[in-house]
């Protein structure tokens, strides 16, 4: 079995869908359904059970996901060591929002590539909500993430900063907003809600601390699409400050002035403890570490 092979398996059991991985992996769907076959008739069994509908790992696709994951582990840290000089070369992989991007990777990024030229830094980026869960499926080495209150196991952090988590309404549509007795009657105004992630549980939270039953207009999955579907007059939003700031839509909206306010996010470097022994990996932990102390604290 090649490396990529298993990578790929391994991506596959993180999406559970054909097209996105071949897309994201830069392989057909057809050389991708075929590396499958190939890595099924060595292990002797199913690795996923397939239909029109969905795919899901079988019992022997979740123990050889774990083989996977360790070998590739292996693999990558073999490598590493395997140089015989003290230039570090390899690949780097980190997921973040492209908020992350534009405000908190820039200064790290070029340290890091003058100090590393030989190393590729790839990166991924999407809904912030999923940081965690490309991380805790060894989809990347590094994400930017959004402390959860309860730390998961395993994992280690590097407080980056805290952005406030705010209430926006759309600016040039006042009458989205419904008012019963002076005060905002939430179960008839429309509220857009993250689909799933740490702005969603704390959301819910505030809403319950409350006894407000809202009115829940749309779930929408990434930041961005909270604030045009507000701008546009959809409903109240929530997305952090950070994000709001960065946005090409900031114009479009208003902050709402809500007490209590919601729990601020702590921004965060995520990497596992495991992922750490990676010398690739530890040079670029302490490069955040540096880059936290003298500008994020």
């Amino acid at each position: 079995m090649k490396i990529r092979e298993l990578e790929l398996f391994r991506h596959l059991a993180s999406t559970l869908h054909f097209g996105r991985t071949s897309q994201e992996c830069n392989i057909t769907p057809s050389g991708l359904t075929r590396t499958i076959q190939r890595l099924e008739n060595d292990v002797g069994e199913p690795l996923f059970f397939r239909n029109n509908r969905s795919v899901h790992l079988t019992p022997a696709g979740m123990l050889f996901k774990e083989y996977c994951d360790e070998s590739i582990s292996n693999w990558h840290l073999f490598h590493s060591h395997l140089q015989s000089d003290t230039v570090l070369r390899g690949e780097l992989s980190l997921y973040c929002s492209v908020t992350a991007i534009l405000s908190i990777l820039p200064q790290i990024f070029k340290r890091f590539r003058r100090t590393h030229p030989q190393v590729m830094l790839h990166v991924q980026t999407g809904d912030a909500a999923k940081a965690l869960h490309k991380l805790q499926s060894q989809e990347v080495d590094i994400s930017i993430a959004a402390l959860p209150d309860y730390q998961p196991e395993g994992l280690d952090f590097i407080e980056l900063l805290e952005t406030p988590l705010l209430f926006i309404f759309p600016r040039f549509f006042p009458e989205t907003i419904v008012y019963r007795r002076g005060a905002i009657h939430w179960p008839r105004t429309p509220i857009i809600l993250p689909a799933d992630g740490l702005s969603r549980t704390r959301a819910e939270k505030w809403f319950a601390d409350k006894g407000i039953r809202p009115y829940i207009y749309s779930q929408v999955s990434g930041n961005e699409a909270i604030i045009a579907m507000v701008g546009m007059g959809c409903g109240i939003g929530i997305v952090p400050r950070l994000v709001l700031e960065k946005s090409s839509l900031v114009n479009e909206v208003d902050i709402l002035d809500i007490n209590p306010q919601l729990k601020p996010f702590t921004v965060a470097a995520c990497t596992s403890l495991k992922n750490k022994r990676n010398p690739l990996v530890q040079s670029f932990w302490n490069m955040v570490q540096t880059e936290a102390t003298a500008t994020f604290v």
